[in-house]
């Protein structure tokens, strides 16, 4: 199952960050098969273990990346392919992909900021996200989240092809 795994997922990934580059949205057509295929292989060739294992896998991405989309920092749709992602790679793996691509994900938040001239804002957002957590409690932050027009948005999947893909190597 690994070189299925292995080019599919590469295959979706590159997708959805080149969809997500171009339009802002990763779209259901591409993570929902990705996902329904991932528990289905994933039974077939590991019986009730390789089910186990995917549904672990869409698990821990939901519990780790539905925090981030309560708080409103990553959309719906960057959590539907991580978690499509786990159906294919189980909890093991895609914890590393998921610590690969938050790395991931700061440096190009970084170069994304600085490309448009917003590094300041950025860290004095962040840094009142932090400070402000014990007063304001844990809920979504008034300008740091993705419904707001002012904020400065940057597309996610392309850091969460870079960690997954990086995960394959690190196994």
């Amino acid at each position: 199952m690994d070189s299925v795994s292995w080019w599919l997922t590469v295959f979706v990934v590159v997708a959805a960050a080149v969809i997500d580059i171009r339009s802002r949205r990763i779209p259901n057509w591409l993570s929902l098969p990705y996902l329904v295929a991932g528990v289905v292989v994933s039974a077939y060739w590991g019986g009730i273990a390789g089910l186990g294992s995917s549904i672990a896998g869409i698990g821990l991405a939901t519990v780790v990346v539905g925090i981030l989309w309560y708080l409103r920092g990553m959309g719906m749709g960057d959590l539907k392919l991580l978690a499509a992602v786990g159906a294919w790679v189980g909890p093991g793996q895609l914890l590393l992909a998921l610590v690969a691509t938050g790395i991931a994900g700061g440096f190009l938040a970084l170069g994304y900021a600085l490309w448009h001239g917003s590094v300041g804002r950025a860290l004095d957002g962040t840094a009142e996200l932090i400070l402000r957590l014990p007063e304001k409690g844990f809920r979504p932050h008034r300008t740091i989240r993705l419904d707001n027009p002012h904020a400065l948005k940057m597309p996610y999947a392309p850091a969460i092809a870079i960690g997954t893909i990086f995960s394959f190597f690190a196994k």
